[in-house]
């Protein structure tokens, strides 16, 4: 691992897992997991204590600065204990602080970054739409039309994380349809959320259930210039720059919740006996922990590599894409041997196992399912493009 990062990193990382152990520690985060559509405000005080939203966020806008090589180490060390819980940085870490610093006017930055770094604005991610999935140009219906002094927006998007907390909604809509391709007259938005006309439903689903996804209903909505992000009719090449930090970050946090299988398992099986032995002692069990092993080994190669090249501005789209679908897959698997590993107790809400197996499944989906990725990947080969 020290391959990777330097003396200033390596230092973060032991004060970031130190600050985790203490304050975040697996037992609390299975409690508050546990209270459905009830967002753990006590958890983000937590990390507006430590200063994690201002995490990749330059000096001097109020943040602690840093690389995507600290954000990526720090949604790993979140994820080992908080699992899903993690998107509750995660999300404004990306739909805020990201879209802002890549997309923003210098204005916007300086009137947003600094309260996205202190911790005092949420925001949530609003491109998905019920007829679009992983098609986010062709199912794109949202729409938004130019009035005086700004914007009417109508549509609904659905799948936003945190929109039920968010104080501002970072979202795509269409806004000129006469373009000669898809993926012009598209613009970005950073609505505040309680604005007329929004109407934002929580629903439930497997895991991450503290973390609310929601439904937003858009029904004439006034938008001001202000909240215009970019430039008008080029707000999917402005999120295109915001991906491969995404899918990486992704990639980081499920490597994390393996990190967390791969302790639990070890620990239970160093401390369960049966037929007069440790299970530890049994091979069958010791395989299971070898391949989660080298799952853990494989992920943080990935991770660390895709992180080094984006920290140093190198292309990064195969290595990104990658990196998730290892990291979500790998996870899963290792999520399902842990249960095994633990046996009644690992299918008991009263472990972890079965939070890091519910959280990690969505990860495989979203932000871009495997499928997808799979079609990027070998797309770069030159292979002709199949959607």
């Amino acid at each position: 691992m020290n391959v990777f990062i330097n003396e200033e990193d390596q230092l973060f990382l032991e004060m970031t897992r130190k600050w985790i152990n203490k304050e975040i520690p697996k037992d609390w985060c299975r409690t508050l997991e546990s209270m459905e559509h009830q967002f753990p405000h006590e958890f983000w005080d937590k990390l507006v204590e430590f200063g994690a939203h201002g995490i990749g966020i330059p000096e001097e806008y109020g943040g602690q600065g840093g690389s995507i090589l600290n954000q990526a180490l720090f949604a790993r060390e979140l994820s080992r204990t908080a699992g899903g819980l993690s998107w509750g940085w995660g999300v404004t870490s990306f739909s805020g602080a990201k879209a802002i610093n890549c997309c923003g006017s210098e204005p916007q930055k300086e009137l947003f970054l600094p309260k996205i770094a202190s911790g005092e604005i949420k925001t949530a991610m609003s491109f998905s739409e019920p007829s679009g999935g992983t098609d986010l140009l062709g199912g794109m219906k949202t729409t938004a039309k130019k009035v005086d002094g700004g914007w009417i927006i109508n549509g609904e998007k659905i799948w936003s994380t945190g929109a039920s907390v968010a104080d501002y909604l970072f979202t795509m809509a269409r806004s000129s349809s006469d373009v000669g391709r898809r993926s012009d007259g598209i613009s970005i938005f950073f609505i505040p959320a309680d604005s007329e006309g929004i109407t934002i439903t929580e629903f439930p689903k497997l895991g991450m259930r503290a973390i609310s996804s929601c439904s937003i209903i858009f029904d004439d909505v006034f938008v001001s210039d202000e909240f215009l992000l970019g430039k008008e009719g080029n707000g999917w090449y402005e999120s295109t720059k915001t991906l491969n930090n995404e899918r990486l970050i992704n990639a980081a946090t499920c490597l994390g919740m393996l990190d967390g299988v791969l302790e639990d398992a070890v620990e239970h099986m160093k401390s369960r006996h049966a037929f007069g032995k440790p299970i530890g002692q049994f091979q069958a069990l010791q395989h299971y922990i070898a391949d989660i092993s080298m799952w853990q080994m494989q992920g943080e190669l990935l991770v660390l590599h895709t992180a080094t090249l984006q920290a140093n501005n190198i292309e990064s789209a195969l290595e990104s894409n990658m990196a998730k679908v290892t990291c979500s897959e790998n996870v899963g698997k290792a999520a399902d041997l842990g249960i095994q590993i633990l046996g009644g107790m690992g299918y008991s809400a009263e472990t972890d196992m079965q939070r890091y197996w519910r959280d990690s499944r969505l990860l495989r989906i979203g932000p871009v399912s495997n499928e997808m990725a799979r079609n990027l990947i070998a797309e770069s080969y030159g292979l002709p493009r199949s959607f």
